[in-house]
């Protein structure tokens, strides 16, 4: 691993509090931005000529299942509960250890091919330290979470836990893994909504999140008849539940939130509650649309997911910020979710929900090396009067060139450094033939 890596002739988006853009260089040093200017005249382990490139910030995700991977294209076309019982849960409860580390390897994959430097993972009830081995292994950055479940209707007894082993299996990872790999690797807790999920569960989670000073991570409000299940249980809409049981505040991050009324989008900004978007997710299963320019308008912290491969069926964040501000834009107008806002919410608005805002989301002076270099060089992307609606509108996941996470660079010329891309794609079609045909799923 080079100690130094110089960036030349890019055009550098910083993402900083002003949106600078800079034409010139980037120094990394010992893993993190040394300097910035149009020219850094120095000797570095390592150049690398950004030419005709954005320099920008990875991209942060909030809302992404590792652990589905595999699943790719075995849940289209089915409604949320539906896809959840009839297929992605059969197949959660179908994993092994040896299935759960391909998937986590493929995801990866395709993250770093896509520039994303640092997700939000939801695993899956059991084996989730394989996951955490692969992202130490690989070199990514990640906040993971192991999936609770203590209650639910037709949940495969794989995936049914009871509520103590729940929790202090969620409290070991925490205790072994957060804070490992130099913090490149964080843990969180993550119930998977309040359908799957007891009072019990919840209120300590919300205790525990607090005491050892880790994140919350769940679904919230995604589907009509989520929200149903969750009113006639506890008699209260789903934020007002969540929160209820402290299951709320800027630890806590919340994917989907689309079907939301007044209070509950006033509970989100009042308790600066983050919300995880899903664009392309929310279509595709049917969910809805959230109403994120008025989320915005209010003030609530809003950021950017792929979601899991079956729902999507990318892990790109290049497709998520063009539909969020398209989809934004067909409900309130051309104005709405400009270029630079979108991505913000895919970079340092990202990297804000993680509470990681000091070390990663833009390119300044101090903070951690996570950058991706994007070719703009190509016929969808010319001619590029402006860099960033390039990014946003034009540019696609096969544009990154390179991409490099706490001063590694883990992509260089599209060739993936610490993953064999094609060994993984054989191992993964291998592995999820099998893992179909234990879950009894059609292929």
């Amino acid at each position: 691993m080079a100690n130094s890596i110089l960036i030349k002739n890019g055009t550098i988006v910083t993402m900083d509090e002003k949106n600078s853009i800079v034409s010139g260089d980037v120094l990394i040093r010992d893993g993190r931005i040394a300097e910035i200017g149009e020219s850094v005249g120095t000797d570095a382990d390592e150049t690398i000529d950004a030419s005709n490139c954005a320099v920008l910030p990875g991209f942060v995700q909030t809302h992404i299942h590792l652990c589905q991977t595999l699943f790719r294209g075995t849940a289209d076309d089915l409604s949320l509960i539906d896809w959840l019982k009839k297929r992605v849960w059969p197949m959660e409860a179908a994993h092994t250890p040896s299935s759960l580390r391909l998937s986590a390897q493929l995801g990866i994959a395709e993250l770093i091919k896509g520039g994303t430097t640092c997700a939000l993972t939801m695993e899956t009830v059991r084996h989730t330290e394989e996951v955490l081995k692969v992202i130490e292994e690989n070199g990514f950055r990640a906040t993971v979470g192991k999936c609770m479940m203590d209650k639910g209707d037709e949940v495969p007894p794989q995936l049914h836990e009871q509520t103590r082993a729940s929790i202090d299996e969620s409290v070991a990872l925490i205790k072994k893994w957060h804070g490992e790999a130099g913090g490149r690797i964080r843990c969180c807790f993550a119930p998977r909504f309040a359908v799957s999920c007891t009072r019990e569960l919840l209120q300590e989670v919300s205790e525990l999140s607090r005491q050892h000073g880790v994140s919350i991570h769940t679904h919230a409000s995604e589907n009509q008849t989520e929200c149903e299940i969750v009113e006639q249980e506890s008699g209260q809409r789903n934020i007002a539940y969540l929160a209820s049981l402290g299951i709320s505040g800027p630890h806590v991050v919340l994917a989907h939130c689309i079907h939301l009324d007044d209070d509950e989008m006033k509970s989100l900004a009042r308790t600066k509650t983050n919300v995880a978007h899903c664009p392309s997710s929310n279509l595709k299963l049917g969910s809805g649309i959230a109403r994120i320019a008025e989320m915005l308008e209010q003030g609530i912290s809003v950021s950017l997911g792929a979601d899991g491969a079956p729902c999507n069926n990318r892990l790109d964040m290049f497709t998520e910020m063009r539909t969020a501000a398209l989809l934004q834009k067909a409900l309130n107008g051309p104005e709405v979710l400009p270029a630079a806002r979108a991505l913000r919410m895919a970079t340092v608005d990202g990297a804000r929900a993680l509470g990681l805002e000091k070390e990663i989301g833009s390119i300044e002076p101090g903070k951690r090396a996570d950058v991706a270099v994007v070719d703009l060089n190509r016929t969808h992307s010319s001619p590029r009067s402006d860099v960033v609606s390039a990014l946003v509108y034009s540019a696609q996941a096969s544009d990154v060139r390179t991409t490099i996470i706490d001063g590694r660079v883990v992509m260089r010329d599209r060739e993936l450094l610490t993953l064999n891309e094609q060994n993984v794609i054989d191992e993964a079609n291998r592995e999820a033939l099998a893992l179909a045909k234990r879950a009894q799923i059609p292929v």
